[in-house]
């Protein structure tokens, strides 16, 4: 009996979502690809998004050689049917929005797939008849080893980066519980039975402020991509399609900056380790403007389309530790990281159902503004926000501290809708996707669950982008004046967002003494009158 085919989502384009060793489908089943367009008519993404994905999904193709059937095609729909020579019918009694989590294999299955990253993607191919859903891949993580983990009421330890505290049938699973349970689970930075170097959480010593008087903090850069003629392909590709008017992109066009092979990954993942991590913990916070990547990995983008596994990442993170090639705080940064706060977002994604995503805890309804959705850099005076969103416009990324506290932080402060910022990140980030952004957004950046995932709203006045960055040195703006010509509009904005909501505010032991500070404000009704007047205008 012939291996049936294998459906390859375009994040799954590792080899372990072949390795029948694993989980996998027949170490001989040929692969079925599909390029659907109405994926990129859905969103205006990132032109660099949409060209990483597409070039990592044409790269893996040319592996693949003969094995694979790459069809492009309109819709998934289109292309199951093009790629097996019969349409795949919806199962009587489902539709593309009800399917449950997974599928063990049925009689008359013809396809598999490994479970989706997507709620969307999930219903699809579980409503679909002949489709079997082989388990999820790509995190260290099973679905059932996490709700036996939640089904325990998580772990103890208390909050550590993130205050992660999301709470299922009551009881609150903490990241650190969490995080403790994976490095035990995976005798991973482990010394017997306890922590290497004595301490789970190391966060005290990785929120140094950048070296003041350094423009960059002078490390090896990260790995560099060479294009090919694949990329060649498909830019003229997006180009086309661009010109045409099928699709349209916000972003910069550029060179590939990302892995899209997995030859590539891993040798910016050797790069990382050898010559980065060792300076990556103390720094992980902090910002420069003439260096946006500092010592990051720029793995997420990788990791998030399957070429790397997390577990070979942090594997090989702890190696250069015992080898004394990076110290504990830097390596227990990264573990963190990956092992601890990716994991912990994947999970909480599906643990917090559909619904999770129309949490609006706040009531804030505001749109997006145009200068904020076109990436337009230029049109803003605040030095930190039109460095940061230059960074975004021209690569699709910056990391996580500009996410949070200049773009997260800007989108909580003016009110804007969480459903509409999760969506611009999801869009202009390549390492974007709904898995991704719906529990960091909604949840951690902006506190839209009323506290689920995490203990307070992160956001801040200027004086901790003062302390973390050199952003300030440049600015129109200073970070200590409220009002008047020179008025941070981060600071305002953080005034004006704790008395807006004043009342639950007080009520959180985490924000109740920052809300008492509002009394002392002798000026808090121009600061009010100014925020109000500015509205949705570039800061």
């Amino acid at each position: 009996m012939a291996p049936r085919p294998h459906w390859l989502f375009g994040d799954q384009l590792g080899p372990h979502f072949v390795d029948p060793r694993h989980g996998g489908p027949d170490a001989q089943a040929p692969v079925v690809m599909i390029e659907a367009r109405s994926v990129l008519r859905r969103r205006r993404f990132h032109r660099a998004k949409a060209h990483l994905v597409l070039s990592a999904m044409r790269h893996r193709a040319a592996e693949l050689g003969d094995r694979v059937t790459y069809v492009r095609a309109e819709t998934y729909a289109e292309g199951l049917e093009r790629a097996l020579g019969r349409p795949v019918l919806r199962r009587p009694g489902t539709h593309d929005g009800g399917a449950g989590r997974s599928r063990e294999r049925g009689a008359g299955d013809r396809l598999t797939v490994c479970h989706p990253t997507s709620r969307r993607a999930l219903d699809f191919v579980g409503a679909r008849n002949g489709v079997e859903i082989l388990p999820a891949k790509g995190f260290m993580v099973s679905h059932d080893d996490f709700a036996e983990w939640a089904g325990r009421g998580g772990g103890g330890g208390g909050a550590g980066r993130g205050g992660g505290a999301g709470r299922g049938g009551g009881k609150s699973l903490r990241l650190e519980g969490f995080y403790r349970w994976v490095r035990e689970r995976h005798d991973l930075l482990m010394d017997g039975d306890g922590p290497a170097g004595g301490r789970w959480n190391l966060d005290h010593d990785n929120r140094e402020p950048p070296p003041r008087g350094q423009e960059t903090l002078g490390v090896q850069g990260p790995w560099q991509a060479r294009e090919d003629a694949i990329d060649e392909e498909v830019r003229h590709d997006l180009d086309r399609w661009e010109r045409d008017g099928d699709v349209s992109f916000v972003g910069r066009d550029g060179p590939r900056r990302f892995p899209a092979t997995r030859r590539e990954a891993l040798s910016a993942l050797r790069r990382f380790v050898t010559h980065r991590l060792p300076d990556f913990g103390r720094y992980e916070d902090a910002m420069l403007a003439a260096d946006p990547v500092m010592s990051h990995s720029l793995l997420s983008a990788p990791l998030n389309l399957g070429l790397l596994d997390p577990a070979e990442c942090v594997e090989r993170a702890e190696r250069a530790y015992r080898a004394g090639d990076a110290p504990l705080n830097s390596v227990e940064g990264f573990v963190r990281q990956i092992a601890g706060w990716r994991e912990y977002v994947w999970h909480l994604y599906w643990h917090f159902g559909e619904d999770y995503r129309h949490r609006n805890a706040l009531r804030h309804t505001a749109p997006l503004p145009d200068w904020f959705l076109d990436l337009d850099a230029d049109a803003v005076t605040a030095n930190c926000l039109s460095t940061v969103l230059a960074q975004v416009r021209d690569t699709g990324w910056t990391h996580h501290i500009p996410r949070l506290m200049v773009l997260g932080s800007r989108a909580l402060q003016d009110g804007w809708d969480p459903a509409a910022v999760t969506d611009w990140f999801h869009r202009c980030f390549v390492d974007g996707y709904d898995w991704v952004m719906l529990p960091n957004v909604v949840g951690m950046s902006q506190y839209a669950d009323g506290g689920l995932m995490t203990t307070k709203p992160y956001t801040s006045g200027g004086a901790y982008i003062h302390r973390m960055s050199d952003l300030c040195d440049r600015c129109a703006y200073r970070p200590d004046h409220r009002t008047g010509d020179h008025a941070c509009p981060y600071t305002a904005g953080y005034w004006a967002f704790l008395h807006r909501h004043r009342d639950r505010l007080a009520a959180n032991h985490r924000t109740a003494r920052a809300v008492k500070g509002l009394d002392r404000l002798v000026d808090l009704p121009e600061l009010l009158d100014t925020t109000a007047r500015r509205a949705d205008t570039p800061p």
